[in-house]
C-alpha cells in the first residue's frame, strides 16, 4: 500500500467516530411547565420523573428536561409556553390546569401531557376522554367527584357547624367551578356555603380575620396558588381556631387539620408515563385521558387536639393516616 493511501485511509478511519457522532439523533427534550416553583414541588417532580423511568427514559441519559415556573403567578404562563415551543420542545408536561391551558393556546402541535384538577373537556384539552383527538392528553384529578365526600368529612368532624366557607384563589380558571360543585351537597347537607377570595398573602389573612369573625368550617379549593401557601394558611387556621379540610396531604403533614383528595404523586407519576410513550412514538390523540384512582384521606390528631376537636373512631378508620 503506497504512503498516500495509507495516510487517507487512517485519516478516514479517525474520522468515523466523528461522522457516527453527527449522526446521532438528538436527545429528546421534555419542557416542564408548572404554575408555582419547585419549592414544595419536588415531591411531584421526583414522581414525574419516575414514571418517565418506568417508561424508559431517565432524566441526563436519554432525556433533557427543561423546567419552566410561573411562581405562582399565573399570567407568566403564556409567556412560558411559547418559550417553550420555540426551543422546540419534543413535549410540553404542563403539570397544573392553567399551565395545560397555556400549552394547549401556545401550540396544536407539540404534544402536551398535562395534569388537571378540572374536566379536560368542559376546559377544551381534548375532544374527548377516550380518543382526546388532538395534541393533548393526561391525567384528571377528579376534583368535581370529591366534593360531597369533603362536605361529609368536615361535618362529621364539625357536626355543629351549619356554614361553611371556600378559600378560593379568583385568578385559578378552575375556582368557581369547585364552588358550583360544592352548591348542591351543602343544599343536601343544610350547610351554607360562602366563598373567600383571595390571590395575596394579605388577602389570605384578611380571610381568616373573616372567619374569626363569622366563624364555622373551612375549605380549600384545589388550587397550585395556594397549596404554595399551605404554611401561611395553616398558621391563619391555628391562630384563629378554624377546622379546615384541605385538597391534599401536603397540607396535613405540615400541620393542617385534615386532607381529602386525590394522590397528587401518583398523577405525576402518570404524566411521566404518558411522556414516555408518546417519546417512543405513541400519539396524544389515541392515548385516553387517564382518571386518578388513588385518594387520599389524612387527619392530623395533633392539630384536631389543639383546637379542642375529638375525632370519632369511626372517622379514624376511614383515614388512610392518621398523623399523632
Amino acid at each position: 500500500m503506497k504512503r498516500r493511501e495509507f495516510i487517507t485511509l487512517v485519516g478516514g478511519a479517525a474520522a468515523w467516530p466523528l461522522a457516527a457522532s453527527a449522526q446521532q439523533p438528538a436527545m429528546p427534550v421534555i419542557g416542564f411547565l408548572n404554575s408555582t416553583s419547585l419549592e414544595g414541588y419536588a415531591p411531584y417532580v421526583a414522581a414525574f420523573l419516575q414514571g418517565l423511568k418506568e417508561a424508559g427514559y431517565v432524566e441526563g441519559q436519554n432525556v433533557t428536561v427543561e423546567y419552566r415556573w410561573a411562581e405562582g403567578q399565573y399570567g407568566r404562563l403564556p409567556a412560558l409556553a411559547a418559550d417553550l415551543v420555540q426551543r422546540k420542545v419534543t413535549i410540553i408536561a404542563a403539570t397544573s390546569t392553567p399551565a395545560a391551558l397555556a400549552a394547549k393556546a401556545a401550540t396544536a402541535t407539540v404534544p402536551i401531557v398535562f395534569t388537571t384538577g378540572g374536566d379536560p373537556i368542559k376546559l377544551g384539552l381534548v375532544a374527548s376522554l377516550n380518543r382526546p383527538g388532538g395534541n393533548a392528553t393526561g391525567v384528571s384529578n377528579m376534583v368535581s367527584e370529591l366534593a360531597t365526600k369533603r362536605l361529609g368529612l368536615l361535618r362529621e368532624l364539625v357536626p355543629g357547624t351549619t356554614v361553611i366557607a371556600m378559600l378560593m384563589n379568583p385568578d385559578f380558571q378552575d375556582a368557581e367551578r369547585q364552588l358550583q360543585d360544592l352548591e348542591a351537597p351543602a343544599r343536601t347537607l343544610g350547610l351554607q356555603l360562602t366563598a373567600l377570595r383571595a390571590n395575596s398573602e394579605r388577602g389570605i389573612d384578611a380571610v381568616f380575620a373573616t372567619m374569626a369573625r363569622q366563624g364555622g368550617a373551612l375549605l380549600v379549593a384545589a388550587d397550585p396558588f395556594l397549596l404554595a401557601r399551605r404554611d401561611q394558611i395553616i398558621s391563619g387556621a391555628a391562630r384563629t381556631a378554624i377546622p379546615v379540610l384541605y385538597p391534599v396531604r401536603d397540607y396535613a403533614a405540615a400541620g393542617g387539620l385534615m386532607s381529602y383528595g386525590t394522590d397528587f404523586a401518583d398523577s405525576y407519576r402518570q404524566c411521566g408515563v404518558y411522556a414516555g410513550r408518546i417519546l417512543r412514538g405513541e400519539r396524544p390523540a389515541e392515548l385516553p385521558v387517564q382518571r386518578s384512582t388513588k385518594f387520599e384521606f389524612v387527619i392530623n390528631l395533633k392539630t384536631a387536639k389543639a383546637l379542642g376537636l375529638s375525632v370519632p373512631n369511626a372517622v379514624q378508620l376511614l383515614a388512610d393516616e392518621v398523623i399523632e
